[in-house]
């Protein structure tokens, strides 16, 4: 009797075999057919593009996202909340601003290169984080430390209140103001002027660059000899949108709104001191729950804006002359990025200028594009980014950059 039993409780289990296999079947099938894809490059054809395609060979292969978290909000937060943040030796610089205020940077001098011996000469990568995120992030850290092996020297210039940093003005940032970023590049060209400069921006980071290259141009007004855009946020006020829905509100925006809400908190002594003379109700800006709200309540009307509409129209990238930019730049965004709909992302626009280039992968998420097995394993945009980075020195060392840049506007 017992016999029976258990050969009935086997096939029990294994009745569900078939069905598990089906299901195991359409996985794999959906994944290879239409999950592993090679990314778009979106640019002019020309030197540039020649360039990429020589520099960065992975734009034309498959990019394999990670076979169990795929989909955008998984690969968006496996990246930040699961993935490691190795130690990393900075050293801290406070920086006085004009306006009395501090910015924080944390140098990696690797000076222990064996690349670029001289410090004067050594290659500098400047990294400007997301929204509320600084040299602690798990993305920076990493990037820090493929520049150690590429033998450059990083610098992330963390955002005012961020980045382990208090404020010591009621100032702040936002994504459509680059005085900070002026500061801290004329800061670097002053201790190494003989060393070239290639920003990298993550998310409104990447905004931030883009709205200075918009302003200044060239390499030689700008002091870069290149940059890269993650998952940049092109159109704010989508931006906005998308995530506000229910579940990009509950796993994104809540959270970022929180930890802006909390950096006011943790230094409401110094707006109190300045109650008089802010430009909002300091208490009302801690009710905040939603990015837009908090945009509105204190962004906006901190660097003199009506309302987070004009804020918005003054940061978003998509409306601005992006032919103008004579320095060469590599963006990198998903399809699927909840914080930047693929339906604002100015693809034509892009592709009209040849030394701005795209590369649209279809998964990915938000700073995310994790590949491989796990979590430790490779990932697409730190890949790409040496690739990219090291081209951009190579040519700089052979004294060719201005020469593709001539070319690409001839």
């Amino acid at each position: 009797m017992q016999s029976l039993e258990e050969f009935l409780h086997i096939l029990y289990q294994w009745q569900w075999l078939p069905v598990l296999t089906v299901l195991l079947v359409t996985y794999v099938t959906y994944y290879l057919f239409h999950v592993v894809q090679k990314p778009r490059l979106i640019g002019k054809e020309g030197p540039f593009r020649e360039f990429l395609l020589q520099s960065c060979p992975m734009v034309n292969e498959y990019y394999w996202p990670t076979f169990w978290c795929f989909g955008a909000r998984a690969q968006t937060v496996i990246r930040a909340v699961i993935r490691s943040k190795p130690s990393v030796p900075f050293r801290r610089e406070t920086l006085e601003t004009p306006d009395k205020g501090i910015v924080c940077l944390d140098w990696f001098d690797n000076d222990d290169s064996t690349v670029y011996n001289d410090a004067a000469t050594r290659p500098t990568v400047l990294l400007l984080p997301g929204l509320t995120g600084g040299s602690e992030t798990s993305y920076s850290r990493h990037l820090v430390l493929l520049g150690e092996k590429l033998g450059v020297r990083t610098i992330v210039a963390n955002h005012r209140g961020f980045g382990a940093s208090q404020l010591k003005t009621p100032r702040t940032f936002c994504a459509a103001n680059t005085e900070d970023l002026k500061f801290v590049l004329s800061h670097i060209h002053r201790i190494y002027p003989g060393s070239p400069i290639f920003g990298m921006g993550i998310s409104m980071g990447g905004m931030i660059l883009m709205n200075y290259l918009n302003e200044v141009g060239d390499c030689e007004s700008s002091g870069l000899v290149g940059v890269m855009a993650i998952s940049t946020p092109w159109n704010c006020m989508e931006s906005c949108e998308s995530l506000e829905q229910p579940i990009n509100s509950f796993l994104f925006n809540q959270h970022l709104t929180r930890n802006l809400v909390q950096m006011i908190q943790s230094n409401l002594e110094v707006f109190e001191s300045h109650l008089g003379n802010l430009p909002f109700d300091i208490h009302h800006v801690l009710k905040a729950r939603t990015i837009r709200e908090f945009d509105d309540r204190f962004t906006s009307p901190t660097f003199g804006y009506r309302n987070y509409e004009e804020y918005y129209s003054a940061a978003t990238l998509h409306t601005k002359p992006l032919h103008t930019i004579r320095v060469p730049v590599l963006c990198l965004n998903a399809a699927d990025d909840p914080f930047s709909p693929l339906h604002a992302i100015p693809l034509d626009a892009l592709a009209q200028n040849p030394l701005v280039a795209m590369v649209l992968t279809s998964y990915g998420g938000h700073i995310g594009f994790v590949e491989g097995a796990g979590i430790e394993g490779t990932n697409y945009m730190e890949r790409l980014f040496v690739q990219f980075t090291k081209g951009i020195f190579e040519l700089v060392e052979k004294g060719r950059l201005h020469e593709v840049i001539e070319e690409a506007h001839s």
